[in-house]
């Protein structure tokens, strides 16, 4: 038997591999991973842990200023202080941008009101996306271990050139949060943001329904929640007042700033893979777990807040119940 040693593979009239490989066994294709103990790709459905991350699915409102579970499925307002309640809505991806081009139609866009007192100390607008400690549990991903990571990887635009943080916080044991930040955005730009998480030793994620891991994305927060000592890219013990540096202000101090984002994607390994697209009924049935509406005869659901005269029959009214109950809209 003979051995072909390359670093990589690339057609002739190509200007980058199709096909890489590196020191550890681990073959890259591109759009996806290979891994040459088990040859199984890694762009294998179900491997998003983020629900409804195209924005198709907005089946309370598209448009709301309430907070909480209020516009886009999954995605959870957090604000206080405000001199006016922030807008969240489901928006369209303008059709002659590289998120549409590659699928993304929906986005979860932000609007921030008019802030005339400007910056406060407990100021502060975000958006959660909660994850059952289940599905981290048993995503596949060693969480214990420094060398396994998780990858997230999104598409943002901003109306104002900045910088914003988010970061993800662990719920069961003892909760730790890995801060990370977009980098300087330019105004109204689409730019697509990877990050590479590892494991840690200490977390912990026990196999229920409750909440497990949640991402915290920050469109300003204010210093009562900040500390310019806190250290970006590494797990650490959560701390309400110590959550990242502080923030700029720009976006929050400029009247109707808008931040658009779409594209969400969490997924085990260390390489952000192309995004899984899933059909608007997919995403709908994934939502319904949590949420669940009638719609009059002729609306499509998940795209108008008319409940109609259509009635829910005991057994959707009782799982509705039940997983609103015991998810509390994780």
């Amino acid at each position: 038997m003979s051995t072909l040693k390359v670093d990589g593979i690339r057609s002739n009239s190509a200007s980058s591999d199709a096909i890489t490989l590196d020191g550890n066994g681990k073959c890259a294709v591109t759009g996806t991973t290979v891994t040459a103990d088990t040859g199984k790709f890694s762009n294998l459905p179900n491997r998003n842990l983020i629900i409804n991350g195209a924005m198709q699915i907005a089946q309370r409102a598209t448009s709301s200023t309430s907070s909480l579970y209020s516009s886009v499925d999954r995605f959870r307002m957090a604000y206080a202080s405000v001199d006016e309640n922030p807008t969240s809505a489901q928006a369209d991806v303008a059709g002659d941008t590289t998120p549409y081009s590659l699928g993304f139609t929906k986005s979860l866009k932000v609007t921030n009101g008019n802030q005339t007192s400007g910056a406060g100390s407990s100021d502060r607008i975000a958006f959660e996306y909660r994850i059952e400690a289940q599905d981290v549990a048993g995503s596949g991903w060693d969480y214990q271990s420094a060398s396994s990571n998780i990858t997230l990887s999104f598409w943002i635009k901003s109306s104002v050139a900045q910088n914003f943080y988010f970061y993800f916080e662990t719920a069961d044991g003892t909760s730790y949060a890995y801060a990370m930040e977009t980098g300087a955005l330019s105004a109204n730009t689409w730019t697509k943001i990877t990050k590479t998480i590892p494991g840690k030793q200490q977390l912990q994620f026990d196999n229920n329904q409750n909440l497990g891991l949640k991402l915290y994305f920050s469109y300003f927060t204010g210093t009562d929640y900040t500390d310019n000592s806190q250290a970006l890219n590494t797990w650490g013990t959560y701390n309400t007042a110590s959550r990242f540096p502080d923030n700029t202000s720009t976006w929050y101090t400029t009247n109707d700033a808008t931040l658009e984002i779409t594209g969400l994607q969490l997924e085990v390994g260390d390489t952000a893979t192309n995004f899984e697209h899933k059909t608007f009924a997919e995403d709908l049935h994934e939502c319904q777990r949590y949420y669940d509406k009638s719609y009059s005869y002729g609306t499509t659901p998940g795209t108008a807040t008319s409940t109609g005269a259509v009635v829910h029959t005991l057994s959707v009214l009782i799982t509705m119940l039940d997983f609103q109950s015991s998810l509390l809209e994780v």
